[in-house]
Order: C-alpha cells, then structure tokens, then sequence
C-alpha cells in the first residue's frame, strides 16, 4: 500500500514538472497534497481484487485448467510468497494427506503383496521451498543447472504430512513405489537425502534413465506405472503435485493432488 501511495505521489510530481518551463507561482506555497478522503478504502480494494485475481489464478493451476505455464504472474509474486511461507499451504498438505490416509485405511489389501502406492518426490516427499525462497517462488524462469546443484546438495527436508501420510502406508502394508521425474545420475543423492529426511524404507526408486530423457512427465510416468500393471501390481494410490504425476495411462484406482502453485511440469 506504501508503495502505491509513493507511486501516486511521484507521478503527481512528474506531471508537474515535465513541462519545459516551470513557473514557480503555479503552486502555491506551502505545497499540501490532498488525498481524496476515501483513499484508504480504495488502496484496501485494490489490495483485496488482487488477492481475489491470484487465488483464481492458483484455483485454476490446482485444477489444470492453467496448462501450460512458466512462470507466476508477477503480480501474483507477494501472494504466492505468502501463501507458501504461511498458513495456506501447510492446512493445504494437511488435508492432502489426511483425506489420503483415511482412504489407504480404507482399502483391504489382497495379502499378496502387489498393492501398491506410488508416491512421487519433489514438492511431494521433499521439500524445495529453501531453493524457490531464493529464486522467486517461481517468479523466475526455472533454470535446470541451477536446479540441479541444489538437488546435488541433498538438503531438501521432508514435507511432514506426506511423511505421515508414507510411513501410514507402509505400516498398513503398501507397496511403496517412489516415481520420480530426476536422472537416473541423482540416485545416490536422493536416497541419501530421502533417508536423511525420514523416509527410511520403500521397495522402488524409479527415476529417468537415458532412454527417458525428452519424454513429458505425463509420458515418462504412465509408462512406468504401465510395466507396474504389466508386472501384477494394483496401483491403488498415487501422490503427487503435478497433475503429469498423476494422469495418463495406467492411473492409480485413487490419486491424491499435493499444491504447488511455483512451477509446472507437463
């Protein structure tokens, strides 16, 4: 708000002064600028139509209805900074994982041991907040290079309700599939940070090979759970914050949308 009441005011000013003579009788002295009385009341609408304008934003990037997208609105940058660093998302993953863990308890298992949940790993397992605190909470254009040296670094923390939400599953006795959209050069990085974060067990780490470089998440991903299917196993429930985690061939019987309004992957 301070910074509009600044913009005003200096394009007042520039107004004033662009004109190539000045006359210095044009305004009276002492200088008082007045603002109309109800100036408040519209800096507080402009402020609320903004944050309606980003969360209808973020409503249609939860909802895939935004596809596809590079980067935040930079208008939208203050309001997605506030919600990730807020309340917002936390309550968010929170019910994510509360509504997935009612449903895996709900799920009688055959005994067979082919019940199985996939779990995707960015933004999903772990957390890479510490690195879009840094470039914009995806104001930026994503930069894989830089990416991958924060991913090489093995800092990224758990994301606690899905921490929750995995070791249910386990102790219910899921299959854990980890499907992630990282090289197949980062395996000893992630388990290390997946373990150093709390994710102690699981019984596949499938990431991209050569061969699978290129390939949209959405391709990449449903082949992996189509030679899942292929191999006997039931895919009965998925975790993940892109909709390409989630979607295409081979789905899981229920899947479970983690929030993530900072980038897409398609």
């Amino acid at each position: 708000m301070l910074f509009l009441k600044l913009f005003l005011l200096l394009s007042f000013f520039s107004s004033i002064f662009s004109h190539d003579t000045f006359n210095s009788h044009l305004l009276p002295r002492p200088l008082i600028i007045q603002f109309p009385d109800d100036i408040e009341t519209q800096f507080e609408k402009f402020d609320e139509e903004l944050k309606l304008q980003c969360t209808s934003w973020r409503f249609a990037v939860e909802t895939n209805n935004l596809s596809p997208w590079k980067t935040i609105p930079e208008e939208c940058g203050v309001y997605v900074k506030d919600y990730m660093m807020g309340r917002g998302y936390k309550v968010d993953l929170e019910r994510v994982s509360n509504e997935a863990g009612v449903y895996a308890k709900s799920v009688e298992l055959s005994g067979d041991g082919k019940d199985v949940w996939v779990f995707d790993i960015d933004e999903t397992l772990l957390s890479n907040l510490p690195y879009y605190v840094e470039h914009g909470y995806g104001l930026e254009i994503f930069n894989p290079v830089e990416f991958d040296k924060w991913i090489q670094g093995g800092m990224a923390p758990a994301i606690e309700p899905s921490l929750k939400l995995y070791e249910k599953v386990l102790d219910l006795g899921f299959k854990v599939f980890l499907l992630t959209g990282r090289s197949e050069k980062q395996r000893s990085v992630t388990i290390e940070n997946l373990i150093k974060a709390g994710f102690q067990s699981w019984d596949k780490l499938i990431l991209r090979d050569s061969e699978d470089h290129g390939k949209l998440a959405t391709v990449f991903k449903s082949e992996k759970r189509s030679k899942m299917v292929e191999e006997g196993y039931r895919i009965l429930g998925n975790s993940g914050d892109q909709w390409s985690d989630l979607l295409g061939s081979s789905p899981s019987s229920r899947s479970f949308k983690l929030p993530n309004p900072m980038y897409y992957i398609p």
